[in-house]
């Protein structure tokens, strides 16, 4: 009978939505992890010495190389900026469908009181 009272809809829906978000958190702490040693280690973006194109400056190639890397910054910065984001919007839904559903149940699985006995608290 407590396997039903459990398999309401409601019950399912919390129950998907802490999945979710858990999922939701999970994948946003591996990618802030990524992304925190793609800033901290950033790809040379080639392998050996760079090939120096024909009838390019070298000033222009230092500045087209200073232009990647920058732009692998960026892109690591905004990769952490959204995982953190994902983080913190995922983590407090999760944490609030996560206690409705541990305020239900100590409800439904207590015996019924007598019908002489006070209220508990």
């Amino acid at each position: 009978m407590v396997s039903q009272e459990r398999l309401t809809l409601r019950n399912l829906y919390l129950y998907l939505v802490c999945l979710v978000t858990l999922v939701m958190s999970i994948f946003a702490t591996v990618n802030l992890v990524r992304g925190t040693v793609e800033l901290l280690y950033p790809d040379p973006g080639y392998y050996g010495a760079p090939a120096k194109e024909p009838g390019v400056s070298d000033e222009e190639q230092q500045r087209r190389e200073q232009a990647t890397k920058d732009a692998q910054r960026r892109q690591a910065v905004l990769a952490l900026v959204g995982s953190g984001t994902l983080l913190l919007v995922a983590g407090p839904v999760y944490a609030y469908h996560w206690r409705r559903v541990q305020r239900e149940l100590p409800a439904r699985s207590s015996p019924p009181a007598p019908e002489g006995s006070p209220p508990g608290p």
